[in-house]
């Protein structure tokens, strides 16, 4: 409880006042006596009002306050909350709100004042923003409780409990549904091939069009027909993808607002809402975390669900990635053959360690290396040279890049597939390998 403004500036006047006739009593100056005790007759009548006016607070129930809000937020997008108070008091009265907000979420309009009135529901509303994902729990709300007098206010901590997940920020997958996925696609810079080859699962049988190959004649139904009869072909719709997702310390680098981990994460769900559109299984397996996260790739629309549960929560780390333990790991519970996205970013001393490990797994699995760069090593291998840091700089920078460049050439020398790109970037480069490998039947 703490006395307001209103109470503050009746004492001051009031003891300005004394102050004065004091001060004019001690200069021997003529002052009624009468004076004297109406001034004090005030002070002691705001004192006693002060004291009923704070009893009356503190027997003055606290509104009921409910929160509604979303249960799941998007990483960096604001999200609104509702909240909704009520008194059962027969006087109506303003009061301050705050929510209390855990750490990781920035909020907006906050605090407010609202009029509560009796028998009435009073909602307001602010906004938040994740800054990082996981889950979230809302303990209790602040509300300060003026007096009937106005003299004094109170503190209310309101118990209300409430939680919220943080997911990453893959809204925008859904504005495929209606856009249409081609559409999408190449509104994000997903470029799609023509088709090259037969594929692998047959389709229909049709008649023959120009255009077709001989390959494609079934001459068993041409015989039978006696016209020309053509095996139609469509892609492969039972392809396994699974993720190797690094969470070691080189997934903490920052762009922007988003780390390389929550680029990864958006560009590996990116990629499985698209594969599972096109009939493909998707599954998950991280390294160089505290708890290594499996889920076993399966087809469907619900497996997106299943992805955002597993991963809504992890967080990056200070370990070093053991590319041959999450080899092992994933050999292990992955046995039917599948394309391998190992997301990670690579330096120069990953050499013998990561060659082995992308070796072991290309002998049963098709791989691809997807390492992301940091965008600051393209600006400053852009950036003009005048001085000499900038001399110095962009050397580093430069040797960096070559040394980068050259683990990724070894590892196309052993016939190993390198995606070599921008964090922001890396969602749509996926998408682009994975339709052209899709459509040229290759994995």
């Amino acid at each position: 409880m703490k006395p307001t403004r209103l109470l503050l500036v009746w004492l001051g006047v009031l003891l300005g006042l004394n102050i004065l006739l004091g001060t004019a009593a001690a200069l021997q100056f003529k002052v009624p006596d009468t004076l004297h005790s109406v001034a004090w007759g005030l002070l002691l009548a705001l004192f006693l009002l002060a004291l009923l006016d704070a009893l009356r607070l503190r027997r003055r129930p606290s509104p009921n306050v409910h929160r509604h809000m979303p249960g799941s937020l998007a990483l960096g997008r604001w999200g609104e909350v509702r909240l909704v108070l009520e008194h059962g008091s027969p006087q109506a009265l303003t009061v301050q709100v705050f929510d209390h907000v855990p750490d990781g979420l920035s909020l907006e309009n906050l605090p407010q004042s609202i009029e509560l009135r009796p028998g009435e529901r009073s909602e307001l509303g602010y906004r938040l923003r994740p800054l990082r994902r996981g889950h979230f729990t809302f303990s209790r709300c602040e509300v300060h409780l003026p007096s009937p007098l106005g003299l004094w206010s109170a503190r209310r901590f309101i118990e209300v409990e409430d939680a919220t997940r943080v997911y990453p920020d893959f809204a925008r997958l859904y504005g495929a549904q209606l856009l249409g996925v081609d559409n999408w696609l190449s509104q994000l810079g997903v470029r799609q091939r023509q088709r090259r080859g037969l594929g692998l699962e047959f389709h229909q049988l049709r008649e023959f069009r120009e255009g077709d190959s001989l390959r494609q004649i079934d001459w068993k139904a041409t015989a039978r027909q006696r016209t020309p009869i053509a095996r139609e072909y469509q892609d492969e719709r039972d392809q396994q993808i699974v993720f190797m997702l690094d969470c070691g310390r080189r997934m903490r680098s920052q762009d922007d607002e988003l780390s390389h981990f929550d680029h990864a994460l958006n560009a590996c769900l990116l990629l499985s809402y698209v594969a599972l559109r096109q009939g493909d299984a998707v599954g998950l397996c991280t390294f160089a975390c505290d708890h290594p996260r499996y889920l076993a790739p399966v087809k469907g629309s619900s497996q997106l669900n299943l992805l955002l549960n597993a991963v809504y929560d992890l967080d990056t780390t200070r370990r070093t990635a053991d590319y041959e333990a999450a080899a092992s790991q994933l050999l292990a519970r992955q046995k039917r053959r599948a394309l391998v996205i190992v997301v990670s970013n690579l330096r120069d001393e990953d050499d013998e360690a990561l060659l082995s490990a992308v070796k072991r797994i290309s002998r049963q699995h098709r791989v691809l290396v997807a390492s992301m760069r940091e965008e600051v090593l393209d600006l400053l291998r852009q950036s003009p040279v005048q001085t000499l840091p900038e001399a110095l700089a962009y050397s580093g920078t430069v040797d960096y890049l070559n040394m980068r460049d050259e683990l990724h050439d070894r590892l196309n020398a052993h016939g190993l597939s390198v995606l070599d790109t921008l964090p922001s970037a890396m969602g749509a480069a996926l998408v682009t390998r994975y339709l052209g490998w899709k459509k040229a039947g290759v994995f």
